[in-house]
């Protein structure tokens, strides 16, 4: 059966970070490095608003010329970022990931955050599900008559 975003978010959590639409870029920046995450959601109280990315930093701040401090948050990141819901598959979720050529999905229920996956998180859990089939269908060979080594 496939993993689902539920049962990621059970086994990695379901922390996430978030910053202030009004925030400066350099604060973004720094949380980035403080946090060692690839991707800030951006919330106006409990609402998420958009997604801030460390591509959207180097592409809209830095090769525009901009300063890191004076720029808001609000003025580059990602509007109305594509979500999940715990429902969804892993196998799904990378699809999205890879059609929409981006690399963190906020998971949302009932119009309230309840983490955020990566293509980390799903390359992962994709690999792990593999490598159970894998052991599944090992032991299932093994134990089958027909490929049983000989009895010495």
């Amino acid at each position: 059966m496939p993993t689902t975003v539920e049962q990621l978010l059970a086994s990695k959590g379901h922390e996430y970070y978030f910053v202030r639409p009004e925030a400066s870029i350099q604060q973004a920046v720094e949380m980035y490095t403080e946090l060692n995450v690839g991707a800030l959601l951006v919330c106006d109280g409990d609402r998420l608003v958009g997604i801030l990315s460390e591509r959207d930093c180097v592409r809209r701040v830095m090769a525009k010329g901009k300063e890191a401090i004076a720029t808001r948050v609000s003025e580059v990141m990602t509007h109305a970022p594509i979500c999940v819901s715990p429902a969804e598959t892993i196998e799904q979720c990378m699809g999205i990931m890879t059609e929409a050529r981006c690399r963190h999905l906020p998971v949302i229920r009932f119009a309230k955050v309840q983490g955020v996956i990566s293509m980390g998180d799903a390359v992962h859990a994709l690999l792990s599900e593999k490598e159970h089939l894998i052991e599944d269908l090992s032991g299932y060979i093994a134990g089958s008559p027909s490929v049983r080594p000989p009895v010495s």
